[in-house]
């Protein structure tokens, strides 16, 4: 496991601290916690980007996302992300 240090504003610091406090975690766990969520976050909102743009399919969007095509279905629908066109849907179907 590898080891990252950051400086952080105070107030940035302060709201960690709240939020340590608040889940009763360890600087630690808090930071792992709150990075993988963030990770999470980035990863879905970078493959429904990417399936707007029309550069890759919906089935290979849910993959980098990390979630099933069923869960990145409705996350999709909760964007109002619109991915379905002739040439994806034929790739899609053949993926499936």
């Amino acid at each position: 496991m590898g080891t990252i240090s950051a400086r952080v504003p105070d107030d940035l610091e302060e709201d960690l601290e709240a939020y340590l406090e608040s889940e009763r975690l360890d600087r630690s766990t808090g930071v792992r916690k709150l990075l993988a969520e963030g990770l999470d976050t980035w990863r879905r909102d970078q493959a429904l980007e990417r399936l707007e743009a029309g550069e890759i399919t919906f089935s290979r969007a849910a993959e980098l996302a990390d979630m099933s095509v069923w869960e990145f279905s409705q996350l999709a629908r909760e964007r109002d992300i619109t991915w379905v066109d002739d040439e994806g849907l034929e790739s899609d179907l053949q993926d499936l």
